[in-house]
């Protein structure tokens, strides 16, 4: 049963970008599994977010590879650039923004992935243009 529950939350998730606290009830109520069980498994994986995301997730690795080569200036230029922190979303819905400790293709530091596209060797000058690419 747990299995199908990590599956639906994954659908929910993928259709919504988010768990809203009305499909968690929705979902207690039809499986008849406690909300505090679904609370628990969806805040436990990463892939599930329990609050309202941007339609475009922006995630910086901070690498040791990336570090080194400038990403926390990328962050910062991003962060300057959306008038939001690491981790927050912004009001108009269209980003959010997330850290990562590595992406796995530490060649191309530093790097973002926005929306399962990998920006690499970018600098702060670029960020602008790789961010208006995304409506």
């Amino acid at each position: 049963e747990e299995g199908v529950l990590i599956q639906l939350l994954l659908d929910i998730q993928n259709e919504f970008n988010w768990i809203s606290p009305e499909a968690i009830a929705r979902i207690s109520e039809q499986m008849r599994i406690p909300k505090s069980q679904i609370y628990r498994i969806a805040s436990f994986y990463k892939a599930m977010s329990l609050k309202p995301v941007g339609r475009h997730i922006i995630h910086v690795c901070l690498g040791t590879a990336c570090q080194v080569r400038g990403a926390p200036k990328i962050l910062d230029r991003i962060e300057e650039n959306l008038k939001i922190k690491e981790g927050e979303t912004t009001p108009d819905m269209r980003f959010s923004l997330k850290r990562v400790n590595c992406l796995g293709c530490c060649a191309m530091g530093p790097v973002i992935l926005v929306d399962g596209t990998y920006h690499g060797k970018i600098t702060p000058a670029m960020v602008e243009s790789i961010l208006g690419q995304y409506e």
